[in-house]
């Protein structure tokens, strides 16, 4: 069936940087349709393999790494609200959440309790704080792969989604790529491989995010992980994100991590991210 509302939302408040709370009903299809123009693709998942459970990105250049911590970031996002841990897209809710004003509060499609209220601010402010710490381990150090663990604990969680970046190439600003036409590209294929439509519906569980980075790279939130590996059991997905165009750039981690392996380890996160329902 057609996406609601609130996925439109989401998808495009991903790929767009305006404010969006003021888009409703067919205005957010026109500018979803609109991001789907803008890349030259149709506008549906076909040719979409069942039970697809691994999608590619190939970005056209390299990026920044600050671009590969906005790619885990609204991945986050996008996770937790395809799998309602989250009421509404994540920047919805903030909006609704944080911005006690007459107008949002009357476009709240279902007006929170005191308790949905503080279950709300504890979820954003849990998040707040894994945005900011991802931001700064990806400052300190190249970071191959990310794990978005949703339900069951660390080691044996329900959904396991994996992001790889062993195949990005990370530059420096002025010659990587734009991030918000790397976000759309993401979304774009996400839309495509349409993942998410044959999951079930799951009760609130806790989330663990999960970061590999080098072992001396500072980072003094995140808890190391000596001897970590990862699950495999549970539904996993894969998105595997990767640098093409220039032949004789190299991947960072081809690069830098492969003959010193060893030196890079898993981290933790230190808080479960709790969702909830309305």
């Amino acid at each position: 069936g057609a996406p609601r509302e609130a996925e439109w939302y989401h998808l495009c408040s991903a790929c767009f940087p305006d404010n969006l709370t003021h888009f409703q009903g067919n205005e957010m299809e026109h500018l979803m349709l609109r991001l789907i123009a803008s890349m030259g693709c149709s506008s549906g998942p076909a040719g979409r393999a069942p039970g697809c459970r691994s999608v590619s990105v190939v970005f056209p250049g390299p990026v920044t790494q600050q671009g590969c911590c906005h790619f885990a970031c609204e991945l986050l996002k996008h996770v937790l609200y395809q799998r309602h841990q989250l009421p509404l897209p994540y920047e919805q809710l903030a909006y609704f959440c944080r911005r006690a004003l007459p107008h949002a509060v009357k476009k709240l499609p279902h007006p929170l309790d005191l308790g949905s209220s503080r279950k709300c601010q504890q979820l954003l402010m849990d998040l707040e704080g894994v945005f900011w710490h991802l931001e700064a381990i990806f400052n300190l150090t190249l970071v191959p792969r990310v794990l978005i663990l949703v339900g069951g604990n660390a080691m044996s969680p329900k959904e396991l989604y994996e992001i790889n970046l062993e195949g990005i190439s990370v530059g420096n600003a002025e010659e990587s790529l734009q991030t918000p036409s790397c976000v759309r590209k993401l979304f774009h294929s996400l839309f495509l491989a349409d993942v998410f439509s044959e999951l079930q519906a799951v009760p609130v569980m806790g989330t663990i995010v999960m970061v590999q980075g080098h072992r001396d790279c500072g980072i003094d939130w995140f808890r190391p992980k000596l001897n970590y590996k990862v699950p495999t059991r549970g539904r996993k997905l894969t998105v595997n994100l990767s640098c093409g165009g220039n032949s004789s750039t190299n991947s960072s981690f081809q690069q830098g991590v492969t003959s010193v392996w060893d030196n890079y380890i898993w981290f933790q996160a230190p808080v479960t991210v709790k969702g909830f329902h309305e």
